[in-house]
Parts: C-alpha cells; structure tokens; sequence
C-alpha cells in the first residue's frame, strides 16, 4: 500500500502511476496502487485531524472519534467523515458503512450524509474543485450503481483535479460529448493530459 504520502499539490505535474500506466489516482479502483493512492486522501485527513485534536489514539479510541465525528459530518472536512465511516461497520451488511451495495438501507443513509460534510478549497484552485475532488473520491470509492462510462470519466479526471483544474462548462460538456461516444480509458489519459498541459492533445474531435 502507498501509504503516506501526501496528496498532490496544485499546479503539480501528473505523474504515471508504475502499475497500470495511467495518471497516478486514476487507475481506481481496478488498480490496487491507484486504489490505495485514493484511499490515503481519506487517511491523509483522518491522521491530521486525530493527531491535531487528541494525539494519539489506539484502535478502540479511534472507533470512539469515528462514532463522534458519523454523528456530526457536517461539522467536519470530508475526509475526515469518509475515513470515520470507514472505520465503522454495517450492521445490516458487514461492509465498511457507508461503502455496502445500493440498497443497504443504512449504508445509503450513511453515504447520503457524508455530502454534509465540509469541503474548503485550496488556495488557487477554481471554485468548487474541493466538491469535485469530493464527488468523484466517493464514486470511485463507492461505484455500486454508477454506470461504467461514467464511472471511467470520474476516476480519469479525478488526477486533474487533484492538481487544482476544474473543467470549465464547454469542457465538461465536450467531455462528457466524448464519454457518450465511447471514449477509451487512452483517450481519457489523453485527454486529461491536454488538460493540465502535459500533453498535446487537444479537446477537439
């Protein structure tokens, strides 16, 4: 697992991820390095807020801090509350709460309520690029239910957004233009890549 590593800056270069051969992130959850690399967002967040608000805290104290902060998620950074319902389980499923199939009534509740959650965005970036980082770390997190040309446009653009871009409304309506047509997982690395500058190709066609 890569563990530790914070995530990226913006205005950072994209990297490519050494396992599946795309934007690093991009390859969840399929990829198991990409997967754990979108996970350590979510536990980039819980480490700080727990060493910040109560230092160290065992297995059985981070449960309790999880129990506090499912109870509250709107007065918490999204991270935070996705990695406290990670560390709670479903009663009625057994999975992650919040992270069971479409249809477990407590895990679609807890899944609702973790868009209270606060999002603040980084300096630089446009406004709302925090509420689609959000979004698409929770699809790909979560797929139950999202369609696979969707899901591919989520997981692809996350590695954009993570570098502080936003896509304007032409773009995304190209985009999404493009998913409806069938783009592959190359044309999305493509894509995002003409993005954020780091290729020559272009939204066109």
């Amino acid at each position: 697992m890569v563990v530790g590593r914070p995530r990226p800056a913006v205005g950072e270069a994209l990297r490519r991820c050494p396992a599946c051969g795309g934007w690093e992130y991009g390859g969840a959850p399929d990829c198991a390095r990409c997967r754990d690399l979108v996970d350590d967002i979510v536990e980039e967040g819980w480490r700080e807020f727990v060493a910040g608000e109560f230092g160290a805290a065992g297995p059985e104290g981070e449960r309790a801090i999880a129990e506090m902060v499912a109870d509250e998620p709107d007065r918490h950074d999204w991270r935070v509350v996705d990695a406290a319902l990670d560390r709670l389980t479903c009663a009625e499923c057994g999975s992650r709460l919040g992270g069971g199939p479409v249809g477990c009534g407590p895990c679609d509740l807890a899944h609702g309520f973790r868009f209270s959650a606060v999002e603040i965005d980084r300096p630089g970036v446009p406004p709302g690029n925090e509420h689609a980082i959000r979004v698409n770390v929770a699809i790909v997190r979560r797929p139950y239910g999202i369609s696979a040309p969707e899901l591919l446009a989520r997981r692809m653009l996350l590695p954009a957004l993570l570098v502080g871009f936003l896509p304007t409304t032409e773009e995304a309506q190209r985009m999404g233009a493009r998913a409806k047509k069938g783009a592959t997982e190359e044309d999305w690395i493509s894509l995002v890549g003409a993005l954020v500058g780091d290729t020559e190709a272009t939204l066109n066609g």
